[in-house]
């Protein structure tokens, strides 16, 4: 019984980050002023360690993030698109 206990609390220990849901964050990034912009901006946030998804429109001028807040942070992200030559700050 002990053993079925340990393994059972292992799995769930093991599994436990699969379990870990994504924060989102919208970004707003003023700055873009062309079609191609997006595309450096993007490529900006998915480097970013724990960035699990970036979506960017230039129609709207934001980047919509999906991210392990365990592993990066919102100013790490806002610093990314800055360093890019992208200021960007979060949108309400």
């Amino acid at each position: 019984m002990n053993k079925l206990f340990a393994v059972a609390a292992l799995t769930v220990a093991l599994c436990a980050p699969a379990w870990a849901e994504g924060k989102t964050v919208t970004l707003s990034v003023p700055s873009m002023n062309c079609a191609a912009c997006p595309i450096t901006v993007k490529q900006a946030l998915t480097k970013v360690a724990g960035v699990q998804k970036a979506a960017v429109s230039y129609e709207k001028k934001e980047a919509v993030v999906i991210f392990d807040d365990a592993k990066t942070t919102v100013q790490a992200l806002t610093q990314a698109t800055g360093n890019a030559g992208y200021p960007s700050t979060v949108k309400n």
